[in-house]
């Protein structure tokens, strides 16, 4: 018993933070202001402790991969592996409006006002993937640069051969280090995420039960029916049902942290860890799991899908028109890159919908309220699947 106790002690006082947080957040939401900077405090300080452990880990496993071919054959299999995912949640859920369709739903008068990005196309691929100062890679909002600069650093790293042995050296002791600092700030997670999942309680949960129920039934019915079913499967293709049960043993932390921060980025902690404790080398955990935080996106996926469809349900168009569904697809898998690992990050993916099949003002509201209020179970597909996409990487290279 002590021993279980003992492995299982972090899970039961998350959860716990957790029960109280709701029980909070519906009896007395006003007390919520009062210990809401709690949970922003917890967030703040995971958020400034895994940028650099996403540089680190990174450059790292690319700086100590042995063979330049095992290299490649890791990151071709990953980058399959995310989209034969994606791809999979979206036929899935495509499926799943086709199968049981949504009725009456209608724009929404309120209006959330979220600054979209006015710049060329061309400006923001830069921007998707580099910035104009060091400084600015060690943000949250430019991960996608981080990890190609991550990327560059170890691959040069490599190539310097003896001359570089220091600064390798220097990255692996950085990478332990970062490791146990951020083993030091999630012994806050109970009181952080407890207090942060009292906010979401009070202030969203009302709005669960009003206009937009019917097509957020469907998504998180058919959320945890892919949760539960297809995670499985890709567990057992990855390791049988040894597999099976190792991941659902070692999921339920990186679960509960992602339904309480609302974010990939802040459960990757959490995810390195179940890898770990999987059995998962860190050679390939550590550049899965941090490149499929901002690159894989299962959630994200069947949002974009019920977006779009409950827009095409504004407009009156047939969303099930062959040529539309291939764009959806297409639009997915571009929403799930650029959607970023940060609570409430697809607006851009949003905005990017709504260019692309050009639709009227009046859809922006409805796909914006409906992206916000899917967030914590598409947060738990994306971060989650980081951990059953490693499993399936490291099902077909062996390091």
């Amino acid at each position: 018993m002590k021993d279980v106790l003992k492995n299982y002690s972090g899970i039961i006082f998350l959860l716990l933070g957790i029960i109280v947080g709701s029980i909070i957040g519906i009896v007395a939401p006003g007390f919520v202001e009062y210990i809401k900077p709690l949970g922003d405090i917890f967030l703040n300080l995971l958020f400034v402790s895994v940028v650099p452990l996403v540089f680190f880990a990174v450059s790292n496993s690319i700086a100590s991969l042995e063979q330049q071919s095992k290299f490649g054959k890791i990151i071709l299999v990953m980058a399959l592996t995310f989209l034969f995912f994606i791809l999979t949640a979206a036929v899935f859920t495509i499926c799943a409006v086709y199968l049981f369709p949504v009725s009456g739903v209608s724009g929404s008068s309120e209006i959330i006002s979220e600054a979209a990005n006015e710049d060329t196309w061309g400006n923001r691929i830069v921007s998707f993937f580099t910035v104009g100062e060091f400084t600015e890679l060690f943000s949250r909002r430019n991960m996608l640069a981080l990890l190609v600069f991550a990327f560059l650093t170890g691959f040069a790293a490599r190539k310097t051969g003896e001359k570089g042995q220091p600064f390798r050296v220097f990255i692996a002791s950085g990478y332990e280090v970062m490791k146990e600092l951020l083993l030091l700030v999630m012994k806050l997670a109970p009181i952080g995420l407890g207090a942060y999942f009292a906010y979401q309680v009070a202030t969203l949960g009302p709005q669960l039960f009003g206009f937009y129920a019917k097509p957020l039934g469907l998504y998180y019915i058919a959320g945890v029916i892919y949760f539960l079913v297809f995670f499985s499967i890709y567990a057992f293709m990855a390791n049988g049902q040894n597999g099976v049960k190792s991941f659902w043993t070692n999921a339920i932390y990186p679960t509960l942290t992602a339904i309480s921060t609302c974010s990939s980025f802040a459960t990757m902690p959490a995810n390195l860890q179940a890898a770990s404790k999987i059995g998962i080398p860190n050679s390939i955990a550590n550049l899965v799991i941090p490149i499929g935080t901002t690159l894989h996106k299962n959630g994200s996926s069947m949002s974009s899908i019920i977006k779009i469809y409950v827009a095409f349900l504004i407009i009156g168009k047939d969303f099930f028109d062959p040529a539309n569904l291939l764009l959806a697809l297409g639009i997915t898998v571009f929403v799930s890159i650029v959607a970023g690992g940060i609570p409430n990050g697809g607006y851009i993916g949003e905005m990017l919908m709504i260019s692309v099949y050009k639709l009227p003002q009046e859809a922006i509201p409805a796909v914006m309220i409906i992206g916000t209020l899917v967030d914590p179970l598409a947060t738990v597909l994306n971060a989650v699947g980081d951990i059953v996409a490693a499993m399936f990487v490291n099902r077909f290279v062996k390091v």
